[in-house]
């Protein structure tokens, strides 16, 4: 997979199933709603209209199914005819597995999705996560040969006219930074260290035509961010503190997105165990989250101003790391004492919203992060946790989660209650709680907040997608889909417009400039 060329085109044009291998995948009353005229040229001369009849009768999906059409070469597959209120109802993650399970081998192969067209974007961004890029198997180094997906959106249902061009454009994009951010989260640290995380950055900076600012080493201790400088102190390569910024002329507003880049997590001196540390590359899933969807975003077209910062840093063990009882005094200039060396996520995204706040000055501060093995049994494997002091974003993120496919549940808000947890006798709070039974996982998105303050005026999000940044032992790129669906309603392009759950999608275009400008606020 990791060779594989995926594109997105208005018509994948003809060709016999036997040279280009064929998967046509929707729901099962969509696919009946397919015209044969549709399939004919990438079917025939293989399969008849009586035999594609006749395998769409034999579905049965429970809950999904598929039919192969003609030997390996053409299948057909159902998805899930219904889903739950807490589902998206484009079925993403079915969407991925199917892709994965049926998709014919082959150089050169086609995928025929068949849905309505609010269910383009996380559809697109589904199939993306089916292609990872990144494998060090020898078989693949051995191999020089390119293959190509080509994918064609069949809409039905209302609004169901051709895909447009400015659509494409923004389905590559996005599924652009939907690869790049599983890429990052797959490559172990031996080539994923902070180095080389900063060099992914340039990369994107580059490409953008922004030059990135880098914080590192000595001076983060020099200009006061102790807990990035805490946690990465004892590690071979240096930590960090990267921010690329969008600024568009005419920004009515101010977002920053700040994401954990721990690129590895031996729990520190807190030390994990033989079973619990492996997978521990993941720890940057919120950092390379926000890398995928920062170019994404940027790339589309962005309002206002944006802030991707990138807290970056490895927990070492090693005679510099830190240790239980040391206390650290943060960005904030919050002390804060050290009771566990494995919660090491907190402290440098403490410093990453302070820095936004005040460095920054922005009104939107939203944190992603793989922060708590408690979100996936708070919510599961497939919904990331959010944690936020604004209910109308709460229910925001939860919408756009059911557009995207990036899932999101909500944790309790409730600071007056669960912020004692954090309780020092000698600082001004411990990064640990004391009781792992009393929602640790909202505790833990407490702790970032409280360096900003519980009574800061602006929004600030919390995202801990810890369960749902891997399938398996595979990366899925979560968060790059949820970012531009989210603050979409502040993005040039329309299909991320339409699938915001914020901003001006209702506005009438004769409305004035002046009310738009408001409107478009996403605060």
């Amino acid at each position: 997979m990791a060779n594989v060329q995926l594109q997105f085109q208005a018509s994948a044009g003809e060709a016999d199933p036997q040279s280009r291998p064929l998967l046509v995948l929707g729901q099962l009353h969509n696919l009946h709603r397919l015209p044969w005229a549709q399939l004919r040229g990438k079917l025939q001369p293989r399969v008849t209209e009586e035999i594609w009849q006749a395998a769409l009768g034999t579905l049965n999906p429970n809950p999904t199914d598929s039919c192969p059409l003609y030997l390996n070469y053409a299948t057909v597959a159902a998805l899930p005819s219904r889903v739950s209120r807490h589902n998206s109802p484009s079925a993403a993650q079915f969407i991925t597995r199917l892709v994965r399970n049926c998709l014919p081998g082959g150089v050169n192969r086609c995928i025929v999705m068949v849905c309505e067209r609010s269910e383009v974007f996380a559809s697109a961004c589904a199939l993306a996560r089916a292609f990872p890029l990144f494998t060090h198997r020898s078989s693949a180094s051995r191999s020089t040969e390119k293959k190509t997906v080509t994918v064609e959106f069949f809409l039905v249902g209302q609004n169901n006219g051709p895909i447009e061009v400015a659509t494409l454009k923004c389905l590559a994009s996005a599924t652009e930074g939907v690869r790049l951010a599983a890429r990052i989260v797959d490559t172990p640290c031996n080539e994923m260290n902070t180095d080389n995380f900063l060099e992914e950055i340039r990369k994107v900076g580059k490409d953008l035509g922004i030059t990135p600012t880098i914080i590192r080493d000595e001076e983060l201790k020099e200009r006061g961010f102790g807990g990035i400088y805490g946690v990465g102190k004892a590690a071979l390569h240096p930590p960090a503190l990267a921010v690329l910024s969008h600024t568009p002329d005419g920004a009515t507003q101010t977002i920053a997105w700040v994401g954990k880049g721990i690129v590895y997590d031996t729990g520190g001196l807190s030390i994990k165990g033989k079973t619990t540390m492996p997978g521990m590359k993941r720890d940057c899933g919120g950092a390379a989250a926000i890398l995928g969807a920062f170019k994404a975003t940027v790339k589309q077209g962005f309002k206002d101003n944006l802030h991707a910062v990138f807290c970056l840093a490895e927990n070492a063990v090693g005679p510099h790391a830190t240790r239980p009882d040391d206390i650290h005094v943060l960005y904030s200039g919050k002390t804060v004492e050290i009771n566990n060396t494995d919660a090491e996520g907190r402290l440098i995204l403490a410093d990453g919203v302070a820095y936004a706040c005040k460095d920054l000055g922005a009104d939107i501060i939203l944190d992603m992060a793989t922060l708590t093995g408690a979100q996936g049994i708070a919510t599961g494997k497939y919904h990331a946790a959010v944690l936020t002091n604004n209910e109308e974003w709460e229910k925001a993120c939860v919408k756009a989660g059911r557009n995207c496919g990036d899932l999101v549940h909500p944790l309790v808000y409730c600071p007056e209650l669960h912020f004692s947890e954090f309780t020092s006798a000698v600082a001004d709070m411990k990064n640990s709680v004391a009781d792992r039974d009393n929602t640790p996982s909202s505790c833990a998105g407490l702790f970032i907040a409280s360096h900003i303050g519980f009574d800061w005026p602006g929004v600030w999000v919390h995202i801990d997608i810890a369960a749902p940044v891997h399938a398996g032992e595979r990366a899925t790129g979560y968060g790059v889909a949820l970012l531009l669906s989210l603050f979409g309603g502040a993005s040039e392009d329309p299909l991320l417009n339409m699938v915001s759950p914020l901003g001006c999608n209702g506005d009438s275009p004769t409305e004035d400039m002046e009310r738009d400008s408001k409107r478009r606020r996403l605060v």
